[in-house]
């Protein structure tokens, strides 16, 4: 089985070695809680890395967000390039939970958009877990929601080898009960093909696929083949393939669950019309019935996981399984960004608890529904296995749990954290102005901190109309625009950027020198300790990074934030004299962000550009070539992670498409 090895190119440095030796140790010895307090630039990822190459067991990183989580999941590959790192997030696009409004008796059904790339991505997560140890998979909270059971879904792993004898027909039975479609014209992803003697598979969670050759019932080869091209790239002694939905089950567990249901749904609809529900009583037996239907004939209806409590056979009440039980009892876990992460994970599951209830009350789902949730924070405590909590800011939670708090204050760059400067309100749009000339001048950047939307938008248009070049990022803007935002920041399209919760963590931003804080007495979430701590964090990148808080009074959030800026800039500061060591900006390549954002054309509004080329100038057939392309380019761009750049694409060839309906409908 392949270890854990670190890409030789990388090395511990500054005070990586000290905080990889005492995680580490506090790992080998049982420690359950952790924290390693680590400011910006300090390298969190790298120490995480290393100290999972340090006690060789599988891990499980939670970021607070997908894009998080992608970009980790990419400096991880590049510390493990020889082995198994995976992305596991949510693979919905578009999600709108199902859910009932009493007060307009308004319905609102489940819709959703699913990702097959990240649905692919998750497979492949659970299919390594299974089949090596050398496995670090980074997930959002996602990792918290139900899956199927890991018993049944690997017990539905089907098994082939070469020279064995098996019942051809019995695996294609068992290759439908494990959810693949069969299909002999077109080997798509999750289905099957039969070709004389040849049984070709392609698992839901692969690039590639397999074939089996038969000679009656014996398997007389194996092989590892590209389904594009046919190219064969390996002859094979066995292969394994894992079915291609989490809520795999047998023909008898569903008969077993389809009675459970029945039995259930009669006792349900007694006490409904016992309550003289008689409508909830009439709708809830309606859809539960099609839904047993659909269950005995296809072993699969939508919804499924509103069962998943029945089909896993759990005790009602009892918690589901979720991506956690599919690893193995020694794992450890690295909660990013806890002081964030912490507080999500602990959420989840009141919200979602409310929305099913209503459903319950009104007859849209059985009260086993009520157990396809995410894990409350007690059972995600409980099945978490060794903790290690990492922030620049850890929350109470993490201080009062942890056995030791390792610091990891030193940057490798010889940054200093920035100075903080406190002036009075007094005249401090003129001070900032004046400020953002200053920096301006030097090819600098600024970030601007307010505390509501409205005055985020409002110093935009002030400052725009003394000619800066200013843009502003809060909520109300989506998440692609978000990421070009700040690439035209990095880029210079602009200067000053103002905004109000957004410019905290996560933001690598080596071009901004000065960040300025407006309100910064006015205490409450966005400016309490944490959240100024974080925001001073945003300035140093920069070797002249500098944090300018405008306040007519020191507050006490102020004060902890101020004093403990200082005492990790006389940490840096010694350090760099102790090792001689002359502090530099640090360089990053605009591309760190921009591989999650497709690059815009700027073409005059109401003229569709692709690839440089206008559509309305495009005959039908270079419509067709350039969807080939850009479907090509959708998928590379998904396996490399780059999902906003992926969905970019495929809404850019949702748009050819239609123009290409269009020009055929035209011709017809």
């Amino acid at each position: 089985m392949p270890k854990f090895e670190i890409n030789p190119a990388y090395r511990p440095v500054a005070d990586q070695p000290k905080a990889l030796r005492e995680l580490a140790d506090g790992i080998e010895a049982g420690d359950r809680f952790q924290t390693l307090l680590g400011v910006t630039g300090s390298g969190k990822t790298a120490t995480m890395a290393f100290t999972i190459e340090q006690v060789q067991r599988p891990a499980l990183v939670i970021a607070h967000n997908k894009t998080l989580a992608a970009q980790l999941c990419n400096e991880f590959r590049e510390f493990f390039p020889k082995n198994s790192v995976e992305y596991f997030v949510s693979y919905y696009d578009y999600y709108q939970p199902e859910a009932y409004v009493p007060s307009s008796d308004l319905y609102i059904e489940k819709d959703s958009s699913i990702n097959e790339e990240i649905d692919r991505l998750r497979h492949a997560a659970t299919a390594a877990l299974f089949a090596r140890r050398d496995v670090v998979i980074v997930a959002s909270v996602s990792c918290i929601y139900g899956l199927g059971s890991p018993e049944k879904y690997d017990a539905q792993m089907l098994t082939l080898r070469k020279g064995e004898f098996v019942d051809r027909d019995a695996t294609l039975r068992k290759l439908v009960d494990m959810m693949y479609s069969r299909n002999d014209s077109v080997l798509s992803r999750g289905s099957f093909r039969v070709r004389g003697e040849s049984l070709e598979i392609f698992p839901s969670y692969a690039e590639s696929a397999f074939r089996a050759v038969f000679f009656g019932d014996e398997v007389e080869s194996l092989q590892h083949f590209d389904p594009l091209t046919g190219e064969v790239m390996s002859e094979l002694e066995h292969i394994g393939v894992w079915p291609a939905t989490h809520y795999a089950t047998d023909r008898p567990t569903i008969e077993r669950a389809v009675g459970e249901i029945r039995d259930e749904l009669e006792q349900r609809c007694k006490e409904l019309e016992a309550q003289g529900k008689l409508l909830e009583s009439h709708r809830l037996r309606q859809r539960t019935q099609y839904d047993m239907e659909m269950l005995r004939e296809l072993g699969f209806c939508n919804g499924i996981e509103n069962y998943s409590r029945i089909l896993d056979g759990r005790a009602p009440g009892e918690r589901p399984y979720c991506l956690l039980d599919y690893f193995p009892d020694d794992y450890i876990t690295f909660i990013d960004e806890s002081h964030q992460t912490v507080p999500q994970i602990g959420g989840m599951y009141e919200g979602d608890r409310s929305r099913k209830q209503t459903l319950v009350e009104y007859g849209f789902r059985l009260p086993s529904a009520l157990d396809n949730r995410p894990q409350t924070f007690d059972e995600f405590m409980t099945r978490s296995n060794q903790i290690v909590y990492v922030s620049a800011t850890p929350g109470e939670f993490e201080r009062n749990h942890s056995s030791q708090i390792v610091e990891q204050i030193v940057r490798p760059t010889g940054i200093v954290d920035p100075e903080v400067e406190v002036r009075e309100t007094k005249n401090q749009i003129d001070d900032l102005m004046n400020e953002i000339r200053t920096r301006t001048e030097e090819g600098e950047r600024v970030l601007v901190t307010t505390l509501t939307k409205k005055m985020a938008e409002d110093l935009t248009d002030y400052l725009l109309e003394y000619g800066f070049r200013v843009r502003y990022l809060h909520s109300e803007i989506d998440t692609l625009e978000r990421i070009q935002i700040i690439r035209d920041l990095r880029l210079g399209e602009f200067d000053v950027l103002v905004g109000v919760n957004l410019l905290r963590e996560g933001l690598d931003l080596p071009e901004v020198s000065l960040v300025a804080i407006i309100d910064a007495d006015k205490e409450g979430f966005l400016r309490g300790e944490t959240s100024l701590i974080q925001t001073i964090g945003r300035a140093a990148r920069n070797v002249n990074g500098k944090v300018i808080m405008y306040a007519d009074k020191e507050s006490e959030a102020m004060r902890k934030a101020l004093s403990e800026t200082e005492r990790r800039r006389a940490i840096q500061v010694a350090y760099n004299e102790e090792h001689g060591i002359t502090p530099a900006t640090v360089q990053k390549g605009i591309s760190d962000i921009t591989d999650f954002l497709a690059l815009e054309s700027k073409v005059p509004k109401g003229r569709r550009r692709t690839k440089g080329i206008d559509v309305e100038k495009m005959s039908a057939e270079e419509i067709s070539k350039t969807i080939v392309e850009l479907e090509e380019e959708m998928l590379l761009a998904a396996d490399e992670l780059r999902f906003e750049y992926a969905a970019k694409l495929r809404d850019e060839i949702k748009g050819l498409r239609h123009e290409l309906d269009e020009l055929e409908a035209g011709r017809a």
